[in-house]
């Protein structure tokens, strides 16, 4: 079931009345809409169009969000910030259960201490609704899910060294280096990072062999110098350096929009989606990846450390090349709004009711606050 003219998509603010704004809006009478965040942008998941420009000002975003139809009852409620409680709960669970402290216990330790240190654990939400999305079962997808947890972490661990971005706040804690030593920091990565694929493999089940071979590859591209690594060496060289639009984009989508789009992809693929399937949701990926980084950028130069858990205003310490700094703050959310558009676009052919995490994950990114 794709999006209907009959089905209308409302997430709820506590800021604003939906009822009123249509009414305001008369150009949504008889369309399928979205409001996303009602008070700044919304859209016609019959057009597609953005209506009222992207801002991005308003911590309230998954205060009390709901997706729900106003003409068909088969569509359930949906309460986004309770979905993304309860799978935390569960990745945080399965991620406690896969790296126990034992002994070697310093290096254990090390890497429960990132791994556990909350966070919102998007990747393998996303990899979780993806698998939903395309008719498989939840348990399929959580060895993967936590594979991209572990691998994102291994990323932030080497990520705030003093030899890469020497930083001392991660997750509102002190950086895993400053708490273990660079030494420990390094292996711990390392750990997580090869444990990632040994769990994939040793406790996938009920999904073909093939499709498992086919995640871990990408996987393998994911991290390596096709992927995370590519992305990061080039934006230490950037440093200082005057650098394009096109070399921020190859940068971000490497560094950062790869890993979420292999979270998406793989979930897809663990879940059974035919390769139209996969290729939609792959598209998807790719916008909310580049957009996680545009919203990265822009939070840096316009939240606190406090807020952000982590230190603010490093991009301009360190003189990198940035969204805002290349596009303008106002035209860095223009390009957010134009990525969260493509996403919901991307999604259009998928049941609006399996959709619903993803949706609600893309206007979540765009809006996070930290």
């Amino acid at each position: 079931m794709a999006f209907s003219t009959t089905t209308t998509l409302f997430f709820s603010s506590p800021n604003i009345n939906n009822s009123t704004l249509l009414n305001n809006n008369k150009s949504f009478l008889n369309t399928t809409t979205a409001i996303i965040r009602p008070s700044f942008f919304h859209f016609s998941l019959k057009k597609f169009e953005v209506i009222n420009a992207f801002a991005l000002n308003s911590s309230n975003y998954a205060n009390g969000m709901i997706l729900k139809s106003s003409n068909d009852p088969a569509i359930p409620l949906f309460k986004f910030d309770e979905y993304m409680a309860t799978k935390a709960e569960q990745v945080n669970k399965a991620l406690a259960d896969a790296v126990p402290l034992k002994e070697p216990l310093k290096i254990h330790e090390a890497m429960r201490y990132s791994l556990l240190a909350g966070g919102k654990r998007v990747r393998p939400a996303l990899c979780i609704a993806s698998c939903d999305l395309v008719g498989g079962d939840e348990s399929a997808s959580m060895p993967m899910a936590c594979a991209l947890e572990m691998i994102h972490t291994m990323s932030l661990i080497h990520d705030d060294l003093p030899c890469m971005d020497d930083d001392d706040l991660r997750r509102g804690k002190p950086t895993n280096h400053k708490v273990f030593g660079e030494a420990t920091a390094v292996l711990a990565g390392d750990a997580l990072l090869s444990l990632a694929f040994e769990h994939v493999a040793k406790h996938t089940k009920n999904v073909s062999p093939d499709r498992v071979l086919r995640t871990i590859a990408i996987l393998g591209s994911t991290v390596g110098s096709e992927g995370l690594v590519g992305g990061q060496i080039v934006d230490i060289e950037s440093e200082g350096k005057i650098v394009s639009l096109s070399e921020l984009e190859y940068i971000h989508v490497h560094k950062t929009a790869k890993l979420l789009e292999a979270a998406v992809v793989c979930g897809a693929i663990m879940g059974g989606g035919t390769d139209d399937d996969i290729g939609r949701l792959g598209s998807y990926a790719r916008s909310i990846g580049l957009l996680f980084q545009v919203v990265d950028d822009i939070l840096d130069v316009t939240k606190s450390s406090q807020d952000l858990g982590k230190t603010a205003g490093k991009d301009l310490v360190t003189d990198k090349a940035t969204y805002p700094k290349l596009m303008g703050l106002n035209g860095a959310k223009k390009f957010a709004g134009e990525l969260v558009d493509q996403a919901v676009q991307d999604l259009s052919c998928f049941d609006p009711a399996r959709a619903a995490p993803l949706l609600h994950l893309a206007g979540y990114i765009a809006n996070r606050q930290n």
